[in-house]
């Protein structure tokens, strides 16, 4: 995996680091539907995993 930052993923890059830390809902489209329902993005559409991971525990 090349390094990147966990400030600035991409979609694949997410489901990727996910995947490798045993997350069993680590799927592309999953993820882009967190994101239509309201998941915070970057301005540039890439997402920061604590927000990310801060938005989902908000959900319960």
């Amino acid at each position: 995996m090349a390094r990147v930052s966990p400030a600035a993923l991409r979609i694949e890059d997410l489901v990727r680091l996910l995947r490798a830390v045993g997350s069993a809902r680590a799927e592309e489209h999953l993820v882009r539907a967190d994101l239509d329902a309201g998941a915070p993005v970057n301005a540039d559409g890439t997402i920061n995993l604590m927000h990310y991971a801060a938005w989902q525990e908000r959900l319960g």
